[in-house]
Formats: C-alpha cells, structure tokens, sequence
C-alpha cells in the first residue's frame, strides 16, 4: 500500500532522527568504524540529509536523518520522507520510533513517503514506481485514510496530465461514471443539446466551437438526512482561447484547464471512500474551448441559467462562464456548502505563486475553518479579498454583466465577483482559483499535475462534518 506498513513481523532498519547536537551525542557513543562511516558520506545532520550506517553484513544496519535547521516550509517533513523514500537503500523495509521523531506529524511521514511513489507512467514502455523500499509506521496512524488520500491525489494528478487528445468530455465524463459505479453513486449526464433543453445556456455556449460535444457531469451520493456538500468544478479539458486565441506559450500547458475537474472529481471519491456523512453533490462541466466554425464570438450575449445575461468581453475568460450554470444549479438547492475549484486566472499566480491556491468567501466563519484545516494538513492555502467595490469593473452597456474585466488590475479578484454574482446572496460558498501544476519539482510533487489543496479541503470537509 504506497509502500507503507504497520506490520511488526518484518524485519526492519531504524531510521533515527539527528539534529547537530544529536548527532554530537551519537558519535560519542559511537566507535570509529561507525564514526568513520559518518565522516566518509559527509554527513552533519542538516534537514534532508541522512547517513547509512552499514552492519558486518555489508548491508544497512541503521540511517541516521538529519532534521538540523528545517525549512521555513510546513511541508517540510512531507518533503523530507518523500526525498528519503526515494534515496534510501532499495527493497528494504525502514522504521520508525516514535520516542526518536517526537516532533514529526505521522501523518506527514505516511503521505511523503506514499508520494514520492507517483510516476505518470501512461505513454511509456516501462512504467516503474520509483520507490523500492517501505516505511513501516506506529500503529496509531490510520493507514486507510492516508492511502485513500494519495489515491485520491494521484487520480487528480493521473487526469490533470492526461493529453487533451485522450481527455476528451467523453473521457472525463467515462472516469466520473466509473467512480460513480465504484462508489455506489448515481450519475447523470448531459451532453450537446440537451444542455439547452434543460437549461445550461452558457456551459453549451462555451463549448459548442468544438467537434467534441460539451456536457454536464452531475454526481449524488448520500444519505437524504446529512448535510448536503456540493462541490463543482471547472472542467475545460483544452483552452484554445477560443476566438481570442492564445499565443503557443499561453496554450503550452492548457490540458491542465480541466485541473479543478480532476480535483473535485478525487475530492468527491475520497469523500466517498471514507464515508464523510454527507449529502454528496459533484457537478463538472466539460467542455473544450475551441475556434470553431460555430464557436462563440467576443461581443456576444448569452443567457444563463439564473437569468443574468453576460456580454462576451473575451472567450478566453471561458471558464468563469461555464461554471456561472453550474454554481447556479448549485445554489439553487441551498445546500449547506458550496466548494468551487478552477484553473481561473494567471493574476492568481501571479499574485500567490505555484504553491499556494488562493481562495475567496464572503463567510469569516468559512474562512478561518479552511485556513485552520490548511495549517493542520500542512497543505497551505491563502484567503484572498472579495473587494465588492471591484464589481464596477465588470459592467456591460448592452448585459448585466460583462465576462471580462475592464481594467488589468486585480484580475482574481474580478473573476471571483463574477462567479459571486451567481451564488448570492448565498454565504456558504468558497471558490478555489488554483495552478494545478508544478513547474518545478520538489520531493514526492513532480513537475506537472498536482492536485491543489485537496488535501486542506479534505481537512476542512472531515472537521466540519466527522471530527
């Protein structure tokens, strides 16, 4: 199971924490076979590192992590396991004691070293995990909703660098009824027309330029008695720009425009997997943004499905317009939360960089739930202003709203008052603008898909409805 065990019966190498001064204390206990070990590989304890010490046997006896001066990071232990997980001897089983890692969130060790297994494998002759080795752990972790987690962040991460060529809606709307049917949930899907006669105006508006028809993934599961929790997420499986077409850098990563699909899509089957008692409610829609010959043209007005007409600023401010129908249909039942997740805007990143998703909600209460849930998961997050005087911005001469800012000032924040006009007065409603992408690697995070704050919302969804 990702490499992790709680089995006793297994022989195992301990894997001891050392900072400078632990490292004092053990090397003057140590004889100089073992001291010459040390000062042979260089090792002084700092974070990240570690030193073999070898047996009569030749092979591992013990390791020594360094723990000296951690980063300023609060994944910095998830890190720390994934690098080791990766690094140490292979076909070995290591473990830990929990008297010599007091400090260490057990939870953080499991999924660092499970993460550090990923390898997005589909096109390639040999599809290998890089991690040979297993970490066994005390008891006291529930190895369960660890491996259900980094499944779940697999999933998201599998789908999200997924080529759009094999990612199609019919492809993501296939991988929800799969979920669907593993899970014991009910789906229902429209796709082309039938967006029109049941009323999704701007989801088939967005989606109608391509040869590939849009849809709507709808999935319920649950008791009739919990809470309902509706998550909805944006699943532009390819952003062409649309008529405003993108530059070839700007296109460059666009099959990642589906990440807050892939995200609440694994959200909801880890809800699903550990049986949080809620009323389930998953909503995606699935489109790809095209120019073609019937595509939807700057300047136009459509309709949506709360009755707001949006005047086109630019196609490629798209996925704001499919998600209004969405959050709209969401709403409309009044549930007890609404959760959005959307690859939305470049200012964001600008703004917060690729490790951090930004969030918005009119809710204070909301609010310091997700960032408490963030800081316990060590998955961070920040809260970003709904700064209601920035919805000037947004008006249109001919519509209630434009789609498109007039100013390119504050461009996440714009977009995320667009997307409030469509759930308010509703206060219990947050929106995730994430990356889903790393552009640069770091322990058990490669470069390419990962699944943005999963793991802080998770959080927040088991403190609110289980803990």
């Amino acid at each position: 199971m990702y490499g992790l065990t709680q089995d006793k019966s297994v022989d195992a190498i301990a894997l001891t924490a050392v900072d400078r001064e632990g490292l004092d204390a053990y090397r003057a206990e140590a004889g100089d076979i073992e001291n010459n070990m040390l000062d042979a590989q260089g090792f002084e304890g700092k974070f990240g590192s570690f030193a073999v010490i070898f047996g009569k046997d030749g092979g591992p006896a013990r390791i020594l992590a360094g723990v000296d001066e951690p980063p300023e990071d609060p994944r910095a232990n998830l890190h720390l396991f994934a690098k080791l997980a990766a690094r140490l001897p292979a076909k070995r089983t290591y473990a830990l004691d929990p008297d010599e890692w007091p400090e260490t969130p057990w939870e953080q060790a499991a999924l660092g070293w499970g993460l550090a297994h990923y390898r997005f494998g589909r096109y390639l002759d040999k599809d290998k995990s890089p991690v040979k080795s297993a970490l066994r752990l005390p008891e006291t972790v529930d190895l369960d909703e660890v491996a259900d987690q980094i499944e779940a962040m697999f999933l998201a991460r599998d789908l999200i660098n997924t080529p759009a060529n094999d990612m199609g809606p019919a492809e993501l709307c296939g991988q929800a009824r799969r979920i669907a049917e593993r899970c014991g949930a009910r789906l229902r899907v429209l796709v082309g027309k039938k967006l029109l006669a049941e009323d999704y105006p701007a989801i088939y508006a967005v989606g109608k330029g391509s040869a590939r028809p849009p849809a709507l993934i709808d999935l319920r599961w649950g008791e009739p008695d919990h809470p309902k929790l509706t998550l909805v997420g944006k699943g532009v499986i390819f952003d062409t720009g649309g008529l405003n077409l993108k530059s070839a850098g700007g296109m460059a990563l666009m099959k990642k425009d589906m990440g807050g699909a892939a995200v609440t899509l694994a959200l909801a089957s880890l809800v699903m997997n550990r049986r949080l008692p809620v009323r389930l409610r998953l909503l995606i829609p699935a489109v790809e943004n095209s120019p073609g010959r019937n595509a939807y043209r700057p300047s136009d007005v459509i309709r949506t499905r709360k009755g707001i007409s949006v005047e086109i600023g630019n196609t490629d401010a798209e996925g704001r317009v499919v998600l209004c129908d969405a959050l709209a249909e969401a709403v409309d039942e009044q549930p007890d939360l609404i959760v959005d997740m959307a690859t939305l805007t470049g200012a964001c990143r600008v703004a917060l960089g690729q490790d951090l998703p930004g969030f918005w909600t009119p809710s204070d209460v909301l609010g310091a739930d997700l960032a408490r849930a963030g800081n316990e998961s060590h998955d961070p997050i920040w809260r970003m202003p709904l700064w209601r005087p920035y919805r000037q911005n947004l008006k249109s001469a001919v519509a209630d709203i434009n789609n498109m800012a007039n100013t390119s000032y504050a461009g996440a924040i714009t977009a995320a008052l667009y997307l409030h006009e469509f759930v308010k007065p509703f206060e219990n409603w947050v929106h995730f603008d994430a990356y889903c992408w790393r552009t640069t690697a770091l322990p058990g995070t490669p470069k390419g898909a990962e699944a943005s704050a999963l793991r802080a919302i998770y959080r927040f969804l088991r403190n609110r409805y289980r803990d």
